[in-house]
C-alpha cells in the first residue's frame, strides 16, 4: 500500500466536521468508542459509523474515514463481513467522482483493489482471464 490507511482515516475524520451538521457530535462518540474499546462494544460503534454514511450521502470525507476504518478492522479482525462491507463502500464511493479530491480516490481505489483480493476476488477474476483466454473460439 502506498500510504497509510489510519493516518488517511485521521485526516478524512478531521475534514468530515463540516459535512455531518447535527449528527458531528454522535459520530465524535462513536469514533471514540470504536478507537478505544475492542470487542462487540468497538464492532457496535463502528457499525452505526457505517451506518450513517447512508444518512449522508454527500460527506464524502466521513464516507472515506468509513473506507479507512473499514481496513483497519479487516486488518485487526481478518473476517469476510469486513472485507464485503469496505468493497461495498468503496463501489458507492468511487461510482460518483466529482467533488472528491484526487488523493482520496487513488487511495480508495487501491483499498478496493485489496478488499476485493482479501475475499480472493482478483484471483477468480484472473483464473477467468486466462479461462477466457484457453477456451477455443469457433471452428474445429
Amino acid at each position: 500500500m502506498q500510504f497509510d490507511p489510519a493516518l488517511a482515516a485521521q485526516q478524512a475524520f478531521q475534514r468530515a466536521e463540516t459535512e455531518l451538521g447535527s449528527d458531528w457530535n454522535t459520530v465524535v462518540e462513536l469514533e471514540e468508542t470504536f478507537s478505544s474499546s475492542a470487542g462487540a462494544e468497538g464492532r457496535e460503534a463502528y457499525d452505526q459509523l457505517v451506518a450513517l454514511v447512508e444518512r449522508h450521502p454527500r460527506a464524502h470525507a466521513f464516507h472515506a474515514f468509513c473506507i479507512y476504518s473499514t481496513w483497519q478492522q479487516a486488518t485487526e479482525e481478518t473476517i469476510p463481513r469486513h472485507f464485503q462491507t469496505g468493497i461495498k463502500l468503496c463501489e458507492t464511493y468511487l461510482a460518483a467522482r466529482n467533488g472528491k479530491p484526487a488523493h482520496d480516490l487513488a487511495q480508495i481505489a487501491e483499498l478496493y483493489e485489496s478488499f476485493r483480493a482479501g475475499l480472493g476476488l482478483n484471483e477468480e477474476d484472473e483464473i477467468q482471464i486466462e479461462f477466457t483466454r484457453d477456451t477455443p473460439k469457433g471452428g474445429d
